[in-house]
């Protein structure tokens, strides 16, 4: 994992806004107002700040995936035993938790997901497209609530509305952070 800027496997990113270097950590921040104790991810390099900052965190508990679906049973758990929990994952991962919203749904279990997205602006790497694309219309077709940042200064405001919005509706939410926030990948320099 790197520090946001570059991915290894995914290519390097182009510079994003100077803006964008602060949303990591305001978010962190943000999910401590909240009460977040349990943090599921599968590694990404557009969360890898915030994953940093979790992980430092002795109150919350960091715990990686194999595959992305695995959150929401996870976090449903968390919650049946008392603890707020947040799903990070990028836009591509999406598509291996539809099946599982369901649990979500049916139980009314709040889901607060913090979605990077590929396949958006800029990208490199058309295999990202298809998802990126269809990212909101397949959450919002299995019910969830779905607000979209696309600007550093909206991401934590936007964060803030869907983490609500989870735990006082009892469902799942997402806030897409679109590229033009992360920069775009490209295959390095």
């Amino acid at each position: 994992m790197s520090d946001g800027r570059a991915d290894p496997q995914d290519g390097q990113m182009d510079a994003a806004p100077a803006a964008s270097a602060e949303w990591p950590d305001q978010l962190f921040a943000l999910l401590k107002s909240h009460d977040i104790r349990q943090v599921a991810l599968v590694p990404d390099a557009g969360h890898s700040r915030l994953i940093r900052r979790c992980e430092a965190d002795q109150a919350m508990r960091v715990i990686s995936l194999t595959t992305e679906e695995e959150g929401i049973a996870l976090l449903t758990g968390a919650w049946m035993g008392g603890q707020k929990g947040v799903l990070l994952m990028q836009s591509s991962g999406v598509g291996n938790c539809i099946n599982m919203l369901s649990l979500a749904i049916i139980h009314r279990t709040p889901m607060p997901m913090l979605v990077t997205m590929r396949g958006d602006f800029g990208e490199f790497n058309p295999a990202q497209v298809p998802m990126g694309n269809a990212t909101q219309t397949v959450l919002e077709a299995m019910g969830t609530l779905v607000k979209r940042a696309d600007r550093p200064e909206d991401v934590v405001p936007t964060a803030d509305a869907t983490i609500r919005l989870a735990f006082n509706t009892f469902r799942p939410t997402a806030t897409l952070i679109g590229q033009r926030v992360l920069g775009a990948k490209t295959f390095g320099k």
